[in-house]
């Protein structure tokens, strides 16, 4: 029986480090140098790394963004480290305003409780949960008091925080920065301290969240830094243009049903299937040049590589059944009512009706003439028949297919 070898430290940090982006040369040199050495004292002493990444319950979905990161932490957990899912049940109540323009709804205890059911199950589509420890962090953030917190917050300046490009260009533009915002950082840091982190991984808009405050807070408390693996890329949504979010629509819940998430992965435009086969599918950058050659030489058509991908995140998240079947499904809601591969795009940035937009499209030469191709059934979106006049499509609607009779088309997308 054949045994497998363990990778070097060498191939460790390269396989770990991959895929990673700090903004500079130099941050990134001394993760790797950081991360290097902990590999090798974890080796010479038996104790794996302790590693986590969080993930806030402000909604019930996670998403195929999300996935980015928890591969990494798989990738933790193959090479036999301690891995935590931890769920933010405690800073999910303010909300990470890394990459928000305003401040976030606050949520209540209770819809935080129940955004967090599932999130586990769905992490388990990644992650082993043999060997993954979940963990919410109420369990020691909800146990500060008021001297704990001053503690903590003596540790920073307010000119560091300023420093953050989100809430410099909110201070400029003179709009609102609410005192509680601060805490998230803080709040994170701590997170680090009281699981004593060795590494956490953790998305672009977390860089200040990772490298400035936890690493900076667990040096106060007399711990030693943690390392930071931020990951340098962000999975598009289905406009295949802004990061995929909940809040703006353009999500691929973990938990859709087949055919939904079949659907929507179809619905991703052609330039985007590169950065899907390389984040979600983890692609080779050698498998991902030649994807690249073959769909600029028309080699392959775009809709079967689509196709295939679709086939495959949904047998990922489901099963080689379910994928067939919602491939079915689509063929037989799509295809076979003759709706073009090649469909030309409008961008749509702000509520319109779609009696306005008709007219505005050229798909109608009227208003009225729009009613009338709506009230005998000839104006369809996705394949299904708008029934009533005064429907307001929205960008959260997006993307969708809108047809007119049997030749016109086009593929409404978020602007």
């Amino acid at each position: 029986m054949s045994v497998a070898v363990r990778p070097s430290i060498d191939e460790q940090v390269e396989t770990l480090m991959q895929g990673t982006e700090y903004g500079d040369p130099h941050t990134k040199a001394v993760m790797a140098q950081e991360l290097r050495e902990r590999l090798i004292e974890s080796e010479k002493t038996g104790r794996p790394l302790r590693v986590y990444c969080g993930y806030d319950p402000r909604t019930t979905d996670l998403h195929l963004g999300h996935t980015i990161t928890m591969r990494k932490l798989r990738q933790f957990q193959d090479l036999g480290h301690d891995v935590t899912f931890l769920i933010g049940t405690f800073t999910s109540l303010i909300g990470d305003p890394s990459d928000k323009d305003s401040a976030r709804e606050q949520l209540t205890p209770e819809t935080v409780r129940l955004n967090a059911e599932t999130y586990a199950q769905q992490a388990f589509k990644i992650l082993d949960p043999a060997r993954t420890r979940v963990r919410y962090n109420d369990e020691w953030l909800s146990k500060l008091n008021f001297a704990d917190i001053i503690q903590l917050a003596s540790n920073f300046t307010v000119q560091q925080f300023l420093a953050r490009d989100n809430f410099r260009l909110r201070y400029e533009a003179g709009q609102a920065i609410h005192l509680h915002e601060f805490f998230y950082a803080l709040m994170q840091a701590y997170d680090a301290v009281a699981q004593e982190t060795d590494v956490q991984v953790g998305g672009q808009d977390q860089l200040f969240n990772i490298v400035v405050a936890g690493r900076k807070l667990q040096q106060a408390l007399g711990q030693r830094p943690q390392v930071a693996i931020i990951m340098g890329e962000s999975l598009p949504g289905t406009d295949g243009v802004i990061k995929m979010s909940k809040s703006l629509g353009n999500h691929i819940p973990i938990m859709a049903p087949p055919e939904d998430m079949y659907g929507k992965v179809m619905s991703v435009p052609d330039h985007a299937m590169p950065i899907y086969h390389k984040l979600v599918l983890g692609w080779s950058p050698s498998r991902i040049s030649q994807l690249e050659a073959d769909l600029t030489s028309g080699r392959v058509h775009p809709r079967d590589i689509k196709m295939a991908l679709a086939r495959e995140i949904v047998t990922i998240f489901h099963s080689a059944e379910a994928a067939q079947a919602a491939e079915q499904d689509f063929i037989r809601k799509f295809q076979e009512r003759g709706i073009p591969d090649d469909l030309p795009v409008e961008r749509l940035g702000s509520p319109e009706r779609i009696v306005d937009l008709l007219e505005r499209l050229g798909m109608a030469p009227s208003k009225g003439e729009a009613k009338r191709l709506i009230k005998n059934g000839g104006v369809r979106l996705n394949g299904e028949a708008v029934e009533d006049v005064s429907v307001e499509i929205t960008p959260d609607d997006l993307p969708v297919v809108l047809q007119v009779g049997k030749r016109k088309f086009v593929r409404l997308e978020r602007a």
